[in-house]
């Protein structure tokens, strides 16, 4: 079989990666978003605060809206948004991806949007671009991703 596109390949492509990194229902920007910073890139994030509020599920105001837009309201909490900033980047960068590791253009009647933004400015859309991203620190990420697997 042959594989078009940029979607698969490599570690952040695979499904029992991108499984790990998700709830059984739906994807988690932030986990995934926190594997990246503790395993790929050595810069682990603090433990949240205690009580951290649930994501509110798609639908819960009346429409549907994406894991994005839920996150974004989330942010609003000062309290989390310092760890967010680093952390839902990388996540949304693997959004095109489901719960299963299975590619989407659209989640619970949205359109997936995987493009992402670092405070510094730096822009990445999807997998191929946080491919990218992850090539252009290539002496962090080679010393990093040994000593973790």
């Amino acid at each position: 079989m042959t594989l078009k596109g940029d979607e698969r390949g490599g570690l952040l492509g695979q499904g029992s990666v991108l499984m790990a990194t998700s709830y059984p229902n739906r994807t988690s920007p932030v986990i995934r978003g926190k594997w990246l910073l503790d395993n790929i890139l050595g810069m682990p994030p603090p433990p949240p605060p205690p009580d951290v509020p649930a994501l509110k599920d798609s639908g819960a105001n009346g429409k549907a809206t994406s894991v994005r837009e839920r996150m974004e309201e989330h942010r609003k909490n000062p309290a989390c948004a310092s760890c967010h900033v680093r952390m839902d980047p990388l996540g949304f960068a693997l959004e095109n991806y489901d719960a299963i590791g299975k590619w989407r253009t659209a989640s619970d009647g949205v359109p997936v949007d995987a493009a992402a933004a670092f405070p510094d400015g730096t822009q990445f859309r999807g997998v191929a671009g946080l491919k990218t991203l992850l090539a252009s620190h290539r002496p962090d990420f080679v010393a990093i991703l040994p000593r973790n697997f």
